[in-house]
């Protein structure tokens, strides 16, 4: 999965995670990407900075949140949450059951967990159907 920093004509800059670049541009034409501020369909992918690795660990925080970005975070925890509710918890064996469910190995239901990244990759590359959701740092009590 690819996180892609995007921009509507208005403006707003937003973040959405596709499979790949061909994927985003894919949606785009078939206008499933809009903004989550206006709902406006021409978006752009936004310049973004690369991640850098260094030595030290930091927690990702943002910034100076204005009413909109607050507004939609608490709709994203919102969501978060409400897919943890309706989803069974696998823990680390997330890939092996999502993989179970798609081959028909076992009965088809919401599951969520944890997987390394070559795990996600493996589940893309079998076309296993899937998306991350997002952890809060209140989440972690």
């Amino acid at each position: 999965m690819i996180r892609f920093s995007l921009i509507c004509e208005h403006e707003h800059e937003f973040e959405a995670w596709f499979r790949s670049n061909d994927d985003f541009d894919t949606q785009k034409k078939r206008g499933f990407v809009d903004c989550p501020s206006c709902g406006s369909h021409k978006v752009e992918k936004a310049l973004m900075a690369p991640a850098v690795s260094t030595s030290r660990n930091r927690e990702k925080v943002a910034l100076a949140m204005g009413e909109a970005q607050k507004q939609a975070l608490a709709k994203l925890k919102a969501l978060a949450e409400k897919v943890r509710e309706n989803a069974d918890y696998v823990g680390d064996k997330f890939a092996e059951e999502a993989r179970k469910i798609h081959f028909g190995e076992t009965d088809a239901r919401g599951i969520y967990g944890e997987a390394t990244p070559e795990e996600a990759q493996s589940l893309v590359e079998d076309g296993v159907e899937f998306m991350p959701i997002p952890s809060f740092p209140d989440d972690r009590n």
